[in-house]
């Protein structure tokens, strides 16, 4: 046995490389086995070797212990980021959701202010000064009437028109194609077994407001109801004994209201097909009636020279002077407020509280004739579009024209002229103000003083394009 061999065998420590060796071995054994026998002189040794070996064991602890730390921390973190994100979206919508309620509530305000207004007849928008001038080039001619047109009314949606003329027809046209959709021929008097139709001149229609029932009017006094849909014929009115001049349908309703040439003013119900009563004041031949939705209608009093507000429930009128002419035409405004037109050559814009005109503009279409004897031309018909400040007259001066009202209806501003040759004898806006219809003939609805040899007896859709607005601050 060797030396070294004895000494390992004995307990004792060698001396030399070998034995630091055996002996560093012997240490590390003793510590991972976890030996508690120690000797009180080796506290030292054992102390410093505990330290390395701890040192070495913890270090990777501390730095696993502070990664997980900093994995949980950015979780936390994580979850932090995303509840405030998500309740910043929640914040979001429902300041989206709030801006969306004020919105809808002002638009309902607005409404609602809009139809307040629109009832108490002050209602005023703005839409004259956005017309363009229209260009001839786009104005259809749709012709089927053999004589002149008096009258025509468009149905509420705007799809058809409806034409009358002195040949006794009437005509519907299809705004989209401008074909005829139906045509009531001309009745021949007398004869029994021909289907429904006026035998003399139409020189009025009205639609009611839901597009359902049509009324026309002829010089034979009497007022023939169709159902506007098929032109079929439901009922004959008689009661005027003379001429029928004006018809309107209270809006909302199928009142209707109709007035002649025997200077009254009738009230008919036309869903029962039954008559409600007669009103008189007129001191000549009627020759226009017009009505919105208030239990009221205005009547164009002809050579007597006034305009008439009547008041059915109280069978009572307000009476107006303003023309010094004969007042052929007038359609109301607004609740409030209407104009009309005389052979004059005026057109006068009225409010129903003043009983003179707002505006009166003299000689709207010009003057004709020789030097030294020239005569206005006649205003024939008027239109409004409405609740807005545009306004359209008709004459024989070979052209439409455009007006617009001025601030509180004080004043009448010309806007464009719409070159048309002939009588203009019926003048209707479509509800939505994109075109406006013409009735042109060769003579006055009314009478034969003269005649337009070069005029075509026609119906004109003439569109109107308005400007575009210019763009809001911020927008």
């Amino acid at each position: 046995m060797s030396a070294t061999g004895a000494a390992r065998k004995r307990g004792k420590p060698a001396s030399g490389a070998g034995a630091g060796a055996g002996a560093g071995k012997l240490r590390r054994k003793g510590d991972s086995s976890g030996d508690k026998g120690k000797s009180k002189g080796g506290g030292k040794m054992n102390e410093e070797i505990s330290s390395d070996s701890e040192t070495e064991s913890l270090v990777p602890r501390r730095n696993e212990e502070e990664e997980a730390e900093e994995l949980e921390e950015t979780a936390q973190e994580k979850k932090l980021r995303l509840a405030k994100l998500y309740l910043e979206q929640l914040k979001q919508q429902e300041e989206e959701k709030a801006e969306a309620r004020e919105f809808e509530e002002d638009q309902v305000a607005g409404r609602l202010k809009e139809d307040v207004l629109e009832q108490r007849g002050r209602l005023q928008k703005s839409v004259a000064k956005e017309i363009q001038a229209p260009d001839p080039a786009d104005i259809r001619i749709l012709r089927g009437h053999q004589l002149s047109i008096t009258c025509l009314v468009i149905t509420p949606d705007d799809l058809a028109i409806f034409s009358a003329a002195k040949d006794c027809t009437i005509i519907k046209w299809s705004v989209e194609s401008g074909r005829k959709l139906h045509v009531i021929p001309r009745a021949k008097k007398g004869a029994e077994g021909q289907p429904s139709g006026h035998s003399s001149h139409v020189l009025c229609m009205a639609i009611s407001s839901d597009g359902k029932y049509l009324a026309s009017g002829d010089r034979s006094k009497l007022i023939l109801i169709w159902e506007a849909q098929s032109c079929q014929h439901l009922y004959t009115f008689t009661g005027h004994r003379d001429a029928v001049s004006g018809l309107a349908f209270r809006r909302g309703t199928h009142q209707l209201y109709s007035t002649s040439h025997d200077r009254s003013v009738k009230v008919w119900n036309v869903a029962e097909n039954s008559y409600v009563e007669t009103l008189f004041g007129h001191q000549d031949a009627v020759a226009a009636l017009d009505a919105l939705s208030r239990e009221c209608c205005v009547t164009a009093g002809g050579r007597d020279g006034t305009v008439r507000v009547w008041k059915i429930p109280e069978e009572s009128q307000l009476v107006f002077y303003g023309h010094q002419g004969s007042i052929d035409s007038i359609q109301l405004i607004n609740e409030e407020h209407m104009v009309s037109g005389a052979d004059d050559g005026s057109v006068a814009l009225w409010g129903l509280s003043k009983k003179r005109p707002l505006a009166l503009q003299r000689e709207a279409h010009g003057l004709r004739g020789e030097l030294g004897l020239e005569q206005p031309f006649w205003v024939s018909s008027v239109a409004a579009l409405l609740n807005t400040d545009l306004v359209a007259t008709g004459s024989h001066s070979n052209s439409v024209r455009l007006w617009q009202c001025g601030e509180g209806f004080r004043q009448l501003d010309l806007l464009c002229d719409i070159p048309l040759v002939g009588f203009i004898n019926s003048l209707k806006f479509s509800s939505a103000g994109d075109f406006l219809v013409a009735g042109v003939g060769q003579e006055h609805r009314l009478g034969r003083w003269w005649r337009i040899k070069e005029a075509r007896n026609s119906v004109c859709i003439i569109p109107l394009h308005r400007a575009p607005r210019p763009p809001t601050a911020g927008s």
